[in-house]
């Protein structure tokens, strides 16, 4: 299968060293100066990550091929995958001419983290062909991949993204409702927002707010997510027992939603925070930490999520 990713950015090398490690062809292309080159240097950062987590049978970086030409790019691919900035106008243009130059048949997937795909097939020759698939950083690591089909996306469509997208080791959740954010945006936003109020109010540092998620609900949901959690926090009777006891307290003002001023001074809170958590590394040691951390977790997490999703089906061949 031939896959074009448009934009090579961090998500867009991200999509290429996961669909090269599947053992696919991918032509990537994007216009900016010097992209070649950042493409080629992030992917081949990536790549140890992808063999730790299991080569497909032809994986190689030979499969790569680039071009500026965007036409060049998608004109003879089976699957598009756009990764432009978010920036809703030039989304538009650029999904224009993918819509322009691609096959009728071939499926273009826009890894948009907030535009609502009814949005994104507007100004399209052929919208029943798009649908929002949205990944998470780092794509060659984190398996999941949000499938949002718009107002004029084919169900059919929908069907065969889904199953393009198990096929590179995605777990697909298919959002049935259009919604700005989609679903897990949206989750984490609401916890950036809530641990922005408690830094701008003095309550906590970045670095303790960050210590109480990482050390409590943070390796708990790496199992289980809120639901199960609390499902569990209600001892015998489950999630029964839990709202009955704890349910009262969702009327209590514990969480804010609205997100605080932006001003100076939680700007350089926040800025402060993470420099000096960061301990002087680097962003690029930061980036090799988290990736080790991550597989060695993904690894682990596989033993404990259900079996019939597609990254546990990868990894017990």
């Amino acid at each position: 299968m031939k896959f074009a990713v448009v934009g090579t950015g961090v998500i867009g090398s991200g999509w290429i060293t996961r669909i090269l490690a599947h053992g696919h062809e991918v032509i990537a292309t994007d216009p900016s100066e010097g992209a070649y080159e950042r493409m080629l240097k992030q992917v081949k950062q990536n790549w140890p990550y992808a063999e730790q987590l299991g080569l497909a049978e032809g994986a190689s970086l030979d499969n790569l091929s680039f071009t500026v030409s965007l036409e060049e790019a998608v004109k003879d691919a089976d699957h598009i995958q756009e990764n432009v900035p978010e920036i809703e106008d030039l989304k538009a243009q650029v999904l224009t001419e993918i819509d322009t130059y691609a096959r009728q048949d071939a499926i273009i997937g826009s890894s948009t983290s907030g535009i609502m795909p009814s949005e994104l097939q507007q100004n399209l020759k052929h919208p029943e062909r798009l649908v929002v698939a949205h990944p998470f950083h780092p794509v060659y690591i984190l398996p999941l991949v949000e499938i949002v089909p718009g107002k004029q996306t084919a169900e059919a469509v929908t069907v065969k993204a889904e199953k393009v997208y198990e096929s590179i080791g995605m777990d697909v959740l298919h959002v049935r409702h259009e919604i700005e954010g989609h679903i897990a945006d949206r989750l984490m936003e609401a916890l950036w927002r809530e641990s922005l109020h408690i830094v701008n109010e003095g309550i906590a540092t970045t670095e303790e707010v960050d210590k109480a998620f990482t050390h409590a609900a943070g390796l708990r949901y790496a199992q289980y997510g809120p639901f199960m959690t609390f499902h569990l926090a209600g001892g015998e009777g489950g999630m029964r027992h839990m709202l009955k006891q704890f349910g009262p307290a969702l009327k209590k003002p514990w969480t804010k939603l609205i997100a605080p001023e932006l001003t100076q001074d939680l700007y350089d809170s926040v800025v402060n925070g993470c420099e000096t958590a960061s301990q002087g590394q680097t962003m690029s040691e930061l980036d090799q930490k988290r990736n080790e951390f991550l597989v060695k977790v993904k690894k682990l997490a596989e033993g404990y999520w259900p079996e019939d999703t597609a990254s546990m089906k990868k990894s017990s061949k």
